[in-house]
């Protein structure tokens, strides 16, 4: 509940504050159009690194690389996108951040991992550190029982189940 309240009471209030001190110091228009070029040129870089990211997620893909570097990436450059084009100080700086390849690629493996860490919250991992360990359900592992096949029966695939080899 405390969340919401920071990201859609406290920040945009923080924000206005941000906007109408710089109205004093620049001036209401300058205000104004740094708002219109810092959205202009956020679109333009969300744009520009978007692809790029796009590209490399491709040509990592064709090499047989996994994609979770650059998927990390590519949400980042579309958040701070979404920062740039929204008005306001701190989501500027916080857009450029997300968005610059030298700021985003040292950030990226710790999003990354805060990201795992929030969807894996209660899976522990091995004694030694050595990867998770966790079952979805199905069929205990071990010997089948008498009497039963090792391999379970699966469904029918449905219209967007893929099979798996």
């Amino acid at each position: 509940m405390w969340k919401l309240f920071l990201v859609f009471t406290l920040i945009p209030a923080v924000e206005m504050i941000l906007l109408l001190k710089l109205a004093e110091i620049m001036g209401a228009w300058e205000t104004v159009g740094l708002i219109l070029v810092t959205g202009l040129v956020g679109a333009t870089l969300a744009k520009r690194e978007g692809l790029t990211v796009l590209r490399q997620l491709a040509a990592e893909a064709s090499q047989g690389l996994p994609p979770a570097d650059r998927l990390v990436e590519g949400l980042m450059v579309l958040i701070g996108g979404v920062l740039l084009i929204t008005p306001g100080v701190l989501t500027d700086l916080t857009g450029f951040l997300l968005i610059f390849p030298l700021s985003r690629r040292p950030l990226a493996p710790i999003i990354k991992r805060l990201v795992v860490s929030r969807i894996l919250g209660g899976v522990s991992a091995g004694a030694q550190g050595g990867g998770f360990s966790f079952r979805m359900g199905g069929v205990p592992p071990g010997p089948a029982p008498r009497g039963q096949a090792a391999e379970p029966q699966r469904p029918p695939l449905g219209p967007f189940d893929h099979p798996t080899v």
